[in-house]
């Protein structure tokens, strides 16, 4: 048919007044099955049990195509079922209400009606359909209609293989991975009477980025997070007491904006050091660690009674003996987990006598895994896609930076880190200056949340800014679906993509 002759195209739910014009359908779109097509009364069943999974496309008003599915509980099935069996010897008594997945029956197109992407519009409907009815994947037994002309030749995994590389053209397993299913298993004997695939079938899957396990917990999946960004300005503080004043009003600020993280800066206690500035560089930072666990007790606290995931940033802390850069993640539940900066510069080595912490792990928060890295952490790609692998969604990057040279470091650095890791990166620092602290002299700092570039996201991957060199906060909205999006669905897939056959990256 030509597509100027096309005036109408309707996707519809299953009638049974259809049913003269889709038997001669189904005789038409399986000449080589011959006496293959649905009783009437099969279809009465199939309309009675599941009538969303049931469904037809009219051109001008004339039946072009069909899809049929059902609703099972997959884990009541092994791989390697026969139709038969999933479909309950064709009475569909399988089909469930409190199934998790949604089992493909039948899809085709007319003849005269191929080359228009009419199968496209059904595949579509059931994956809208499973995202709506909250199923773990859509799956069926794909024939291979061409594999009869092979089957002396080639195994059928060898066949699906040259498939793949486009060396033997099978339109329908071509259709279906270009449609974002994926061959999870060869099943033999899956269709009898099926002469054209030698009764072989391919397992086709496509997996709901969107599924959730339904939980009996009185609790609810966040998938818009907000980020309270702590852009902070170093100045003098007469004790401790005034320097958690000043981080409880703005804890208090990024709340108040209903924020779910709060981030502040490395080292932002730093001016507490002015106290010991009669004493050697080395000496003052160890005496500054004195205050790290008051500190986390008051952010914890904090966290509570402001409902909201604290990052500490960093502060100095001493672990038997070795002066290290630490920070504390404070959730609203009131649990406390602590992280370490692994890579110190060459100056908190040499000025300060820092070593690096051996710790590198993503954390489960009410708002999904996240991953800090501190400051120069944030230069070495290998942390990002070790916490990418652990199923991190957003990282966090606390940072000072005196110079707009080392700024502009761990600002490229994180902006790369979103992109080849599909996820977000928020970073903050620290502004102004602080000229009775050895060694803490000035300080340059944007703070920013990155995203990956494609797209749903913004074209130069910046989601949000503060100004430059001012204290201020930065509030900004992150949506966790369009990272599965992205992950499945993206222009390129730099996670899915990796060369794992010629290298592999692992924490040791």
């Amino acid at each position: 048919m030509k597509i100027k002759e096309i005036e109408n195209i309707e996707l519809k739910f299953l009638d049974l007044d259809d049913y003269k014009e889709l038997k001669e359908a189904m005789l038409s779109s399986y000449t080589n099955m011959p006496g293959s097509y649905w009783k009437e009364e099969q279809l009465r069943l199939l309309i009675d049990k599941f009538p969303e999974g049931q469904v037809v496309i009219k051109i001008n008003g004339h039946l072009a195509g069909c899809a049929l599915s059902i609703i099972v509980d997959y884990d009541k099935y092994e791989d390697d079922h026969t139709y038969e069996e999933i479909t309950g010897n064709y009475t569909f008594n399988t089909h469930t209400d409190d199934g998790d997945v949604l089992y493909g029956i039948d899809v085709f197109i007319k003849p005269e009606f191929r080359g228009l992407r009419l199968g496209r519009r059904l595949y579509d409907y059931r994956k809208e359909l499973c995202e709506k009815l909250n199923l773990k994947s859509i799956v069926f037994g794909g024939r291979m209609p061409n594999f009869h002309k092979y089957a002396e030749k080639l195994t059928p995994k060898e066949y699906i293989a040259k498939v793949r590389l486009k060396e033997i053209q099978d339109p329908v397993l071509n259709f279906q991975i270009s449609n974002d299913f994926h061959p999870a298993k060869v099943m033999k004997g899956y269709l009898e009477g099926d002469e054209a695939s030698n009764e072989f079938a391919i397992l086709m899957e496509w997996d709901n980025i969107y599924y959730h396990k339904p939980s009996k917990k009185a609790a609810t999946k966040k998938t818009i997070i907000r980020l309270g960004l702590i852009q902070w300005q170093m100045r003098p503080y007469k004790d401790l007491e005034a320097l958690l004043q000043q981080a409880e009003y703005f804890i208090d600020a990024v709340s108040g904006y209903r924020s779910d993280f709060a981030m502040m800066p490395e080292f932002f206690n730093a001016p507490l050091m002015a106290d010991h500035n009669h004493l050697s560089t080395p000496d003052a930072i160890r005496e500054l660690a004195k205050h790290t666990e008051a500190i986390v007790q008051k952010f914890s606290e904090f966290s509570i009674s402001y409902n909201i995931n604290i990052i500490s940033g960093s502060m100095p802390e001493i672990v038997d003996g070795r002066l290290l850069n630490v920070g504390y993640l404070c959730k609203r539940d009131g649990s406390v987990e602590r992280y370490e900066k692994i890579h110190v510069t060459p100056d908190e080595a040499k000025v300060w006598g820092m070593q690096g912490g051996n710790q590198i792990k993503a954390f489960d928060t009410d708002c999904g895994k996240i991953g800090i890295l501190i400051c120069y952490d944030v230069e070495f790609p290998e942390l990002g896609r070790i916490l990418a692998d652990e199923g991190m969604n957003i990282l966090f990057v606390p940072f000072l930076t005196d110079t707009q040279n080392g700024y502009s470091r761990v600002r490229n650095c994180a902006q790369a880190r979103a992109i080849e890791n599909e996820c977000y990166v928020a970073i903050a620092g620290s502004v102004g200056n602080l000229p009775n602290v050895q060694n803490m002299d000035i300080q340059f700092a944007q703070s920013m949340v990155f995203t990956p570039c494609d797209f749903s996201f913004p074209t130069n991957g910046i989601k949000a800014e503060a100004t430059p060199n001012t204290e201020m906060i930065l509030i900004a909205d992150v949506d966790i679906d369009l990272l599965r999006e992205l992950n499945q669905f993206g222009a390129v897939h730099n996670l899915k993509d990796r060369r794992t056959d010629l290298y592999e990256l692992k924490k040791k």
